[in-house]
């Protein structure tokens, strides 16, 4: 089955799918805490907890799409467990730690291949990523902050929704967490103004500098004077980032690694610190000089991403990512017929790895996938 199809299947039919996938083999095969998961394995858990979603009161009023995302939230917000469960040297409890974050790259890379658009994928995948929050409110130092900023990642209202499918979905009340907790969750969230929507900053910088200084104060208005503008482009090879620079910033300076390494003759197999610092050096001329520029380098993985940002942010440069990325067969086709284009499993190693950019990270963002 496609995307196509299971986003329209019923619960039962995507239940009765994901049973013939290697990933739902390997839940139904993994032990959980008896305590905590007294109905037994991964699997289990999951199919109660999507029986659940039918349960939930606001469940007929939800529209189609939303309605896919906490069917597909369900369906694998546990499936990195199999990847992360171990025995607890000290207490002997089974344990998955990390599991979410894990999950988020599964979660990814199943609906990729399931041909699931870029915008939905990506929705499912932080909701994976962020299914446990809700209850543990109560240990934020700061709950209204936890609210605001997740819902710039995700929808705190389906997030919510999700949260209470989960906790029901358990034979055991003794260990599952109170319900209270989520009902927290949802109360501070709607007094923050942000259940059902993102968190009402400022501006654009008041959001970025949020997220790069933990601000204690959500209103704060910083100081707004940015030098230049620097729009970082973000993609698997082969994903269009020279051509949407052609078609759109063709005024544009561009700082390319790509570009580098042919003049430095550098392979994309050496070692690229040489690769790196040419392109620093670029990068603060122009940003010293207060030109808007292009910054084109892969940067699908966060941590790299926010080396070049936090570069960028030390000159007051206003961030601009665009991240591309259409079916992967046609990024295999384009790569091809690069004339240095990357092997196809070093392509699809970086498509495991991928971490597309957030809000969290940036003044203005534009994920494609065309």
């Amino acid at each position: 089955m496609t995307w196509a199809d299971l986003k329209n299947a019923s619960i039962e039919e995507v239940i009765s799918w994901a049973e013939g996938q290697p990933w739902c083999r390997s839940m139904a095969a993994c032990a959980q805490d008896a305590e905590w998961h007294s109905e037994g394995d991964v699997w289990t858990h999951t199919k109660l907890v999507l029986r659940q979603l039918c349960e939930l009161g606001e469940w007929p009023e939800l529209r189609p799409e939303e309605k896919t995302l906490l069917v597909f939230t369900a369906l694998l917000h546990d499936v990195a467990k199999p990847l992360t469960t171990e025995i607890d040297s000290i207490s002997g409890r089974v344990v998955s730690p990390k599991h979410a974050i894990k999950g988020e790259h599964v979660a990814r890379n199943v609906l990729r291949g399931i041909g699931c658009d870029l915008s939905t994928r990506e929705e499912i995948a932080r909701l994976v990523r962020y299914h446990g929050r809700p209850a543990f409110l109560l240990e934020r130092a700061e709950p209204t902050h936890e609210v605001a900023r997740l819902s710039w990642l995700v929808n705190n209202r389906i997030l919510y929704l999700f949260a209470l499918a989960d906790t029901r979905g358990r034979d055991t009340d003794a260990m599952s967490r109170p319900e209270e907790n989520l009902h927290l969750w949802k109360l501070t969230a709607e007094e923050s103004g942000c259940f059902d929507r993102p968190f009402a900053f400022a501006g654009d910088h008041a959001r970025f500098v949020f997220f790069r200084e933990q601000s204690p104060n959500l209103h704060y208005v910083p100081y707004e004077n940015h030098s230049c503008r620097v729009t970082m482009l973000s993609g698997l090879p082969g994903s269009g980032k020279d051509t949407w620079l052609q078609r759109n910033r063709s005024q544009l300076p561009v700082v390319s690694l790509d570009e580098i390494r042919q003049e430095l003759g550098v392979l994309p197999k050496d070692d690229q610190g040489r690769v790196a610092q040419t392109a620093k050096a670029r990068c603060r001329e122009l940003l010293r000089a207060g030109v808007d520029f292009a910054f084109n380098a892969t940067n699908t993985v966060r941590q790299t991403r926010g080396r070049w940002i936090d570069l960028f942010a030390d000159y007051h440069a206003r961030v601009e990512i665009v991240y591309l990325e259409p079916p992967m067969s046609e990024i295999l086709r384009r790569n091809a017929t690069r004339k240095a284009s990357a092997p196809t499993a070093i392509v699809g190693k970086l498509a495991d790895n991928c971490e597309p950019p957030t809000w969290a990270e940036c003044h203005q963002l534009e994920l494609s996938g065309e």
